[in-house]
């Protein structure tokens, strides 16, 4: 895997997915070494899913159990008709992990952070896949302590 720099995020869109880490981690991501990101049935989130391009980096979010940013993920395919819809209405994307976090950054953090308040993450707290500003970025990557 080469090492991408989660700091340069020019040209690139930034977005944040959740997922159920007893479902699918982070390391499980990392164990595959590429995944698709499909299942995905809400029609804000299939949009974003739609909008992404390669080399677009996200935040991989553990949901339920952990409620923290826990890693950068880049966005490897784009534009994926999602395997698990029968009727082919909905987008899937491939994935592959670039980095954990030097620590999570918990939900309760990121609510408790004024710059933070107008995010995705809290605005609409159960779309499954956000859009990250780039001074969202930054501050989360900062409050984290940088990738591992």
């Amino acid at each position: 895997m080469s090492k991408i720099d989660v700091m340069d995020v020019a040209g690139r869109q930034l977005w944040l997915m959740k997922s159920e880490p007893d479902v699918y981690s982070y390391d499980d991501l990392v164990a595959e070494g590429e995944g698709t990101w499909d299942g995905v049935r809400n029609h804000l989130a299939a949009r974003n899913l739609r909008s992404m391009a390669a080399g677009d980096l996200a935040f991989f979010y553990h949901s339920n159990i952990g409620k923290a940013v826990v890693a950068v993920a880049t966005i490897s395919v784009p534009g994926l008709i999602d395997p698990t819809d029968p009727e082919g209405k909905w987008a899937a994307v491939k994935v592959k992990p670039v980095a954990k976090l030097l620590r999570p950054v918990t939900l309760a953090e990121i609510k408790a952070t004024e710059a933070l308040a107008q995010m995705d993450l809290i605005r609409l707290s159960r779309l499954s896949v956000g859009a990250v500003r780039p001074d969202e970025w930054a501050l989360i990557l900062d409050m984290a302590g940088g990738p591992v």
